[in-house]
């Protein structure tokens, strides 16, 4: 049932035209991985790579990601990974305000409902913007909120770590934080539901 319904969102993706962003595309990127994922993590939007191949953070950023993962001892089949907006912005700027709105009400949310993960954790400062309401991801990174009924987790966009080689360290501590983050989480909720008996 699960797969149905993110395999429905993302055929809805795929046609979509409700912005300009459609008129540049190859590809639109709806998201992928496990329909049942406890972290799910959200970028800003495809790059190039992920135009072409209509898969998200397979480029040099992803690539970069999965390492992360790995040293974090996540496998990234068992995570799910989208992005705020599904299409890529000309010349890889900034996704506008109405161009997030849009995609976010459309499809991210109902992505985020479909799969109901144990933790979101955000990519980058339009992640943290968009879902979080706050100005810049160097104010929040490394930090856990709870909004919306929904844990978050904020770090650096892959591509920071990329661009400023000092970011990497950090960027590769809070994957792994991410993860510690899940675990007790799925003990804190476990001891609740225990307790709610």
């Amino acid at each position: 049932m699960l797969c149905f319904v993110l395999d429905a969102i993302a055929e809805e993706v795929r046609a979509c035209r409700l912005c300009p962003l459609w008129r540049g595309r190859r590809n639109a990127v709806p998201g992928e991985g496990s329909p049942r994922a406890e972290l799910m993590f959200i970028g800003e939007g495809p790059g190039e790579e992920e135009d072409l191949q209509g898969r998200p953070f397979v480029g040099r950023s992803g690539r970069l990601l999965t390492e992360a993962l790995e040293k974090a001892g996540i496998r990234r089949e068992d995570v799910f990974i989208t992005n705020v907006v599904k299409c890529r912005p000309p010349e890889n700027r900034e996704p506008t305000p109405e161009e997030r709105e849009i995609c976010t009400n459309k499809y991210l949310f109902r992505q985020i409902e479909a799969v109901n993960p144990r933790l979101i954790v955000l990519l980058g400062s339009v992640a943290v913007q968009t879902l979080l309401g706050v100005s810049s991801v160097t104010a929040v990174r490394g930090k856990a909120f709870e909004k919306m009924g929904r844990r978050f987790f904020c770090t650096y966009h892959p591509a920071a770590a990329l661009y400023n080689p000092g970011n990497r360290e950090t960027f590769f501590n809070d994957i792994k934080k991410a993860r510690e983050l899940l675990e007790n989480l799925r003990t804190f909720d476990k001891q609740k539901t225990l307790f709610e008996v």
